[in-house]
């Protein structure tokens, strides 16, 4: 009997607050690695990928609430951490009359943050058990120099097993002290993982490069068996193992861009969807090109499920 592949995607869910200025405000919840992981669970038979979420939370009444959402849609929480005296972490997103965001950040009392507290966290004790491990920028940023470190003595030691280790380099300067410990550990996290997922302007950002074609030029250099190239409205670019060539893969155009906020966390579902059962790159990056173009023409990180319906091929959740 054919088991469900393992994917385990680390990082922090925070409480979303959408607002334009003083006034109505609407709370719901994400993160970029969490916002993948339910575009994941969707798009995937279950049958097929079992999606499960590593991070911290606390013992509060929003923490509560928090994890009886995520099983409502389909997560499994086997690899969150309960912790006493932390909290969820909170961010307001405020998005321009041209779908632009900006996001403000309340994580310093964040349960993920403190997720490596535990002598043995559930992730580790069940890393050698995942096909995929999906991590970011993001998930690195907020992490300790101590906690980084286990992670990625783990990533190494599970790759060499044949783990598809997965890094999406979402980058948030405000998270950073200094961008030259940023450029460390992105490297770190480059020499960790067989696949990247790569936003050019971020990619241009962290290592400082002079302009995007100088950016797509280092992350050519890197090497990393398969490269994904995400340039916004431009095509998609994929170098794959054993290639050291770009393919092109175009994205869809859309008439009104309504919010990009999950855009990237959309395409990266939708790739590993179709990737991590055996698809072509060429599949795989359409369809994920397809599910981004769909999910900016609604408000939100994580869009109404019927918003997707024909692009779904198990609509469980």
């Amino acid at each position: 009997m054919n088991h469900p592949i393992q994917f385990i995607a680390i990082g922090e869910c925070m409480l979303e607050v959408q607002a334009n200025g003083f006034g109505p405000c609407v709370l719901s919840y994400g993160g970029d690695t969490f916002n993948t992981s339910v575009y994941l669970r969707r798009c995937a038979s279950v049958k097929d990928i079992e999606v499960s979420y590593a991070t911290g939370l606390g013992v509060d009444p929003l923490s509560q609430q928090l994890k009886q959402a995520w099983q409502g849609l389909g997560i499994n929480l086997s690899a969150v951490e309960t912790i006493e005296g932390k909290l969820p972490g909170m961010y307001l997103i405020e998005t321009d009359d041209k779908g632009e965001r900006s996001f403000h950040f309340w994580r310093e009392n964040s349960a993920a943050r403190a997720y490596f507290q535990a002598t043995e966290t559930a992730l580790e004790k069940a890393a050698s058990h995942c096909d995929c491990i999906y991590f970011s920028g993001i998930s690195l940023a907020i992490l300790d120099e101590a906690s980084r470190k286990r992670l990625f003595a783990m990533l190494q030691k599970v790759r060499a097993t044949g783990c598809r280790v997965v890094f999406d380099n979402n980058f948030r300067p405000k998270l950073w002290p200094n961008r030259k410990l940023a450029q460390s550990v992105y490297l770190e996290a480059f020499a960790a993982c067989h696949t990247a997922m790569i936003t050019l302007d971020d990619h241009q950002a962290v290592f400082e490069c002079e302009s995007l074609e100088d950016a797509l030029m280092h992350a050519k250099k890197l090497a990393i068996p398969e490269v994904v190239i995400k340039r916004g409205a431009a095509d998609t670019l994929v170098k794959e193992e054993n290639s050291s060539d770009w393919r092109s893969f175009p994205t869809l155009p859309v008439k009104q861009v309504v919010d990009t906020t999950a855009a990237g966390d959309a395409f990266a579902a939708g790739y590993l969807s179709r990737r991590l059962c055996g698809a072509s790159a060429e599949i795989s990056a359409s369809y994920g090109n397809a599910l981004a173009a769909r999910v900016i023409q609604h408000r939100g990180a994580l869009v109404p499920l019927d918003a997707l319906q024909d692009l779904i091929s198990s609509p469980v959740y």
